[in-house]
């Protein structure tokens, strides 16, 4: 399945590429010259990839990628998820809630592990939850370009509901209350899972 935004990213190659080989496949050079054209077709297909979901337990990974941070900030709780290139980039609710608010920032498009990322293009979400508010920032990187929402704001959502993509990257932060958390699950360079994997047990 293709994560929705994203067909036109896909469609676009591979129309390119059959109608090339459609109209000069006889043409030695110009097969060659498609061979870029197909890789990037089969780039895109699997970049761009959606897959079912078993949604975990507790609070979950709103991301694919490896745990870059955690850390206590006064009383939240800050994880930091670094998506790499093979990761799927559909980002998910980490728990029940309904979007509060939502706000876009303009920036840069640094490498997102980098500390000057925190100037880089976001969206951050926050979520009215049963443990009280919890923050999801999507975050842009040197290769990511766009963050499409899937949501709004007033949205009422569950757990592992999709909430958009980062197209082509590449980080993503959650804010947890820090007294309504009883164990972060995961630590630096675990791998997560959108929707999956636990990454934090409520009290």
């Amino acid at each position: 399945m293709i994560a929705k935004g994203c067909l036109g990213w896909v469609l676009s190659p591979m129309i390119l590429f059959f109608l090339f080989l459609i109209f000069f496949y006889n043409n030695l050079l110009v097969l060659i010259a498609l061979i870029p054209l197909f890789f990037i077709t089969i780039f895109f297909l699997i970049f761009f990839r959606d897959p079912k979901r078993v949604i975990g337990e507790a609070i979950v990974s709103p991301a694919d990628g490896r745990i870059r941070d955690i850390k206590k900030e006064e009383d939240q709780i800050f994880i930091s998820i670094f998506m790499g290139i093979t990761n799927v980039h559909v980002n998910r609710m980490p728990i029940d809630g309904i979007i509060t608010e939502m706000e876009h920032f303009t920036g840069r498009h640094l490498r997102a592990y980098k500390k000057e990322s925190e100037f880089n293009e976001r969206v951050t979400i926050d979520i009215d939850s049963p443990i009280g508010q919890v923050k999801v920032v999507q975050i842009a990187g040197l290769i990511a370009r766009r963050i499409y929402p899937y949501i709004k704001k007033n949205d009422e959502l569950k757990k592992g509901d999709k909430i958009g993509i980062i197209r082509l990257g590449s980080r993503v932060d959650v804010y947890l209350p820090a007294n309504k958390i009883k164990n972060i699950t995961v630590k630096i360079n675990d791998s997560v899972y959108a929707g999956v994997t636990t990454i934090a047990e409520i009290k």
